[in-house]
């Protein structure tokens, strides 16, 4: 009866490392097979010229020419947006958002609602992947008292010259 057990605990023992093993290879491969998604991100700087006063985040931002950038170990969270002329600036938070399609260019979205302009939604050119910046409080209270409409704002790549 004892050499009995003993051998049932050597079977299970070698069993064991074997499904260990087995586990740690199906894993390997199903990563390989179906890779995780990269955070979406806006590599480097852009250049946009906003011809209206707008929102990003909380902050309220006069018409004019900014340079967005996504701020350095922010975890591809935390955006940047100043003016050319560092006559004012924001921090903002981001989320990962898909486009339908690859926008052909760099572009800025904004919710509009009446006069108000919100930055919603920043895309690299040929990436579906891009950034959404979350409602604040303050876009979900107009939101509700105002139909609507987004603008599309063409941006360019830091050091380009527009298209």
């Amino acid at each position: 009866m004892f050499t009995e057990s003993v051998e049932k605990t050597q079977a299970i023992q070698i069993t064991k490392p074997f499904q260990l093993l087995s586990f740690l290879i199906a894993m390997a491969f199903a990563l390989t097979i179906h890779p995780v998604k990269a955070h979406a991100q806006i590599i480097g700087e852009l250049d946009v010229d906003i011809p209206f006063q707008f929102y990003a985040g909380n902050a309220k931002l006069p018409a004019g020419k900014y340079v967005l950038r996504m701020l350095d170990n922010s975890d591809l969270k935390v955006m940047e947006i100043s003016a050319a002329d560092g006559s004012a600036s924001a921090l903002f938070d981001v989320q990962d958002a898909e486009a339908d399609s690859a926008p052909a260019n760099n572009e800025l979205i904004f919710n509009k609602y009446g006069n108000r302009y919100f930055l919603t939604k920043i895309f690299d050119e040929g990436n579906p992947d891009g950034s959404r910046v979350p409602e604040s409080s303050y876009e979900k209270r107009v939101s509700q008292a105002a139909a609507e409409a987004q603008e599309h704002i063409a941006a360019h790549r830091r050091g380009q010259q527009g298209h």
